[in-house]
């Protein structure tokens, strides 16, 4: 992985996801620069530091951006609002829930995306999703080719988001005639920081939810939906494929298997952790108010006792090198899933790459990897059936 801010793993993650989503590391290294003393210091202090760094970056990126739209040239500003977008994206997920700033960034964020999306014309929409008394919203993007067209639900993990999803992905799954409806569950993005929707247990709730949208669209062959989700969507896609049926496959972009067991081995300080200013920031996504209410509920996190109730094909892909979450769940998830009629376990390695957490070091061989195995499980499944 690259490491720009030596010995701290949490901010050198967050700059090889900004890669994945198309950053420039010329731009990034001028950001990182002004910062790099400060990063030596710890994950926490400095935080916003690198807010006010990479911020720069991203407006001087976006300007350039309607430099180019006032010229006549919408693809190429198009392509500056999207490296823009992941530049405020980064910036704003390294911030403590807290710091108000944050905030204005974020929108900031989801109307950089927006103008990429409509002024470059990108194969994307924005759809939002009923849930209860109240929705959550997703990025739609449609699969190429004629008829209804299978679907894959694509969830969050931690602190990703629905533009984190599109940006490292874009028409990987499309291109071989597969649409994705990218969600912003409950717990992360505008779910969370503007609908105050914390996460749950049951992520069969929500992803049934996405279901029964996904139902009401003509483009889409309702009897070919499958589910994915990355870091701790690797607990959330396999429960609530588990659960809700009408998912044809399931796929886990990095084995989380009990997730509450990681938090105690987190408590120990045992392996790396993903966001600055941890503790609070996972009180903040179950909606807890303490640590001690957070602790006690937690165990609860985990597919144990639950993924032997999927019974459709299931892959869980894992880096080898992984520093998050230990190799072993990744054995548990495919030994558990007896009753998985195709459940198909791959470690990332050197040779490949792909190592590291949910491929940050380099997604394009894992996305491939992925998005053929879903091709060719679909392709398997008589349309409409």
């Amino acid at each position: 992985m690259y490491e720009p801010f030596p010995g701290n793993y949490v901010w050198n993650l967050s700059v090889n996801i900004c890669i994945a989503m198309g950053g420039a590391m010329g731009e990034m290294d001028q950001a990182n620069a002004q910062v790099r003393a400060i990063a030596a210091e710890g994950e926490d202090k400095g935080t916003e530091a690198f807010f006010e760094s990479w911020g720069a970056m991203a407006d001087r990126v976006y300007a350039l951006g309607e430099e180019a739209e006032k010229a006549g040239h919408p693809l190429s500003a198009a392509e500056k609002y999207c490296r823009a977008t992941a530049y405020y994206m980064t910036a704003e997920r390294m911030q403590s829930r807290h710091y108000a700033p944050r905030q204005a960034m974020y929108r900031r964020m989801l109307d950089t995306m927006g103008r990429a999306i409509s002024v470059g014309g990108l194969n994307c929409q924005r759809v939002d999703i009923p849930y209860g008394d109240s929705s959550f919203p997703a990025l739609f993007v449609p699969g190429q080719g004629e008829g209804p067209r299978p679907c894959m639900v694509f969830c969050n993990g931690l602190d990703s988001v629905k533009e984190m999803i599109y940006l490292s992905v874009r028409d990987s799954f499309a291109v071989r005639g597969i649409s994705v409806l990218m969600v912003d569950q409950p717990g992360v993005g505008e779910a969370l920081r503007l609908n105050g929707l914390p996460a749950i247990v049951e992520a069969e709730r929500w992803a049934g939810a996405a279901v029964d949208y996904l139902e009401t669209r003509a483009d889409v062959d309702a009897s070919r939906i499958g589910m994915i989700g990355w870091s701790l969507g690797g607990y959330y896609a396999p429960r609530a494929a588990c659960y809700e049926k009408r998912f044809k496959l399931c796929v886990a972009w990095g084995a989380n298997h009990d997730w509450g067991e990681l938090q105690r081995r987190r408590m120990a300080r045992e392996g790396d952790r993903p966001v600055p200013h941890y503790w609070d920031h996972v009180m903040w996504v179950w909606g807890k108010d303490s640590l001690d209410e957070f602790m006690e509920f937690v165990p609860r996190v985990t597919l144990r006792g639950h993924i032997a109730n999927m019974t459709v094909p299931f892959l869980i892909t894992h880096g080898a090198g992984d520093r998050q979450i230990p190799a072993e769940y990744a054995h548990q998830s495919h030994d558990e899933a007896v009753n998985s009629p195709r459940c198909e376990l791959k470690f990332f390695t050197d040779r490949e790459g792909g190592v590291e957490h949910v491929s940050a070091d380099n997604m394009e061989p894992v996305r491939s990897y992925i998005a053929d195995w879903v091709a060719d499980r679909f392709a398997g499944m008589a349309p409409g059936s």
